[in-house]
């Protein structure tokens, strides 16, 4: 299998369950999730879905929520997609927006230090 075939299907799945979470799926908690990526395994036995959330302390409710779902979203997926197989669908939460976040805040607190040791010295001279 190529490549750009399973990123042609992780794009297409990302689209198409992103639609069905927000239209087909009634509970509320469901539609709260914004899908960042699928990553499909390269023998689509299953796919990892990233999502990420705006108000964190839904993250439990929306979890079981979407697992829960995940069965229901699979079989209308095989509905819609024309593959041999429908991977199994895994939900995981994706934090790499909050450790950017605290990245960027460190280097802020890193450049502040060193600009205030510049300064000392330059005071110094």
């Amino acid at each position: 299998m190529a490549t750009y075939r399973i990123d042609r299907i992780n794009k297409e799945f990302l689209r198409l369950i992103s639609e069905m979470l927000q239209t087909r799926i009634k509970r509320a908690e469901a539609a709260e999730a914004v899908l960042t990526k699928v990553s499909v395994s390269r023998d689509l036995s299953y796919a990892k879905v990233f999502y990420t959330l705006i108000k964190e302390e839904n993250r439990e409710k929306v979890q079981t929520v979407l697992d829960s779902a995940a069965g229901p979203l699979r079989s209308m997926l095989g509905k819609e997609m024309h593959l041999r197989t429908i991977p199994e669908l895994h939900f995981c939460y994706d934090d790499s927006e909050n450790r950017a976040r605290a990245m960027d805040e460190l280097l802020d607190k890193v450049a502040e230090l060193d600009a205030q040791k510049r300064a000392e010295r330059d005071a110094q001279q």
